[in-house]
């Protein structure tokens, strides 16, 4: 039996302390931690007040990566905006390019050949293979550990990030979908070589699990760390991998059924503990189910075209409407909300970041801990500040 199936009782007092009144006003210490560098979690910044160690008041600090990006959506052309998704969530730039393309597609009433739908759904599950495994090394980096996890980690997203290279001709801003379809046409040389990776995923996985699953200090430092109650998650419109570690059973791939996601057989895990812990494991399940995902995906994927004929790349210019398009990122809810007036460009161009809206309850799962425990809750939510800032 995997370590994952393991059912842990929930800790009775939450280890949160119900008492938050300081000692004495002069005892309050306000502390600034960061920006921090971009090779953690981005150029971020928390104001903290403490009361010895314990957090009193926390207030998240962004906007040092603000780059107009939804203003500059308005001012070019529907296609000019796909490379700038790239740019959003950095890690996962090919599910940045179907939430938009799928937005588009709605607006203006383009079909997506069948063979262009398998390649989407198997980028974007390799998108989140990597990008769960990634979190999770830099989450043990965070609570202090060396970085072997981390290289474990990045060891097998540099396979997946070699398959994203060979098929779009770029590592990480891939620039590949397109409104009706994708850029090029995989090869049967590609898609051999993605099987290859998939099938090495599992032995992985099974190492990367009896490595952290059951590591004292890991479960020490997580467990009954940064409770993230359900109805808390819900009202503050959490999505994602942190909205299914509270025990919340959401999942836009099951419930807006979008692409072809009707197709596979694959299951939406929950936690029960609420947690850092439960979250670090729902990632790790969470990458056992995109490889169930992929395997149908790469036995089933038919021939014929990447692209819908009568998608027009020159002069487009979709009917006057509104529209959201959202899909089920690595991190959560991304959605577009578009609104077209029959020009080249789009009248209203809207990003729908699942980063910034799961960073909102920072706060509520960091008052009561130390001040050891910030960094490790925050690495639990997993953002990324390309996205948060835009």
């Amino acid at each position: 039996m995997s370590v994952l199936e393991t059912k842990m009782e929930r800790p009775p007092d939450w280890n949160r302390p119900t008492d938050l009144q300081p000692h004495g006003e002069n005892e309050l210490l306000e502390v600034s931690m960061g920006p921090h560098h971009p090779s953690t979690h981005g150029v971020f910044r928390m104001d903290v007040t403490l009361d010895g160690e314990r957090i009193i008041r926390l207030k998240p600090v962004f906007g040092y990566l603000h780059r107009n990006h939804e203003k500059l959506g308005e001012g070019q052309t529907y296609l000019a905006s796909m490379p700038y998704t790239d740019r959003l969530d950095y890690f996962c730039s090919l599910t940045n390019n179907w939430a938009y393309a799928l937005a588009v597609e709605k607006l203006a009433g383009i079909e997506v050949p069948e063979r262009a739908q398998y390649l989407r759904v198997i980028l974007a599950e390799l998108t989140r293979a990597q990008n769960h495994a990634s979190s999770v090394g830099f989450l043990i980096q965070d609570m202090g550990a060396s970085g072997t996890p981390l290289m474990y980690a990045f060891k097998e997203r540099e396979k997946i990030l070699d398959l994203f290279e060979s098929l779009t001709g770029s590592r990480m801003m891939c620039n590949y979908m397109r409104f009706g379809g994708c850029r090029v046409d995989a090869t049967p040389a590609w898609l051999d070589q993605t099987r290859k990776v998939v099938a090495g995923i599992p032995a992985f996985a099974d190492e990367f699990e009896a490595l952290l699953c059951e590591n004292e200090i890991l479960m020490a430092r997580t467990q009954g760390i940064g409770i993230l109650r359900p109805e808390l998650a819900v009202n503050a419109g959490v999505t994602g991998p942190l909205l299914r570690a509270s025990g919340v059973d959401y999942d836009i791939r099951k419930v807006d059924q979008y692409g072809i996601y009707d197709r596979f057989d694959f299951k939406v895990p929950l936690g029960d503990r609420w947690d850092v812990y439960d979250r670090f494991m729902i990632r790790l399940l969470e990458l056992r189910q995109s490889l169930r995902i992929l395997e149908q995906a790469l036995k089933d994927i038919p021939g014929g075209p990447v692209m819908d004929p009568k998608a027009k790349i020159r002069g487009f210019r979709p009917k006057p409407g509104e529209v959201y398009g959202r899909i089920e990122a690595p991190k959560g809810e991304l959605g577009f909300y578009l609104i077209s007036d029959g020009s080249p460009n789009p009248y209203r161009y809207r990003v729908r970041p699942p980063s910034l809206i799961n960073l909102t309850i920072l706060e509520e799962m960091c008052i009561g801990h130390n001040v050891a425990d910030i960094v490790l809750i925050l690495g639990s939510v997993d953002i990324v500040l390309g996205e948060v800032d835009r």
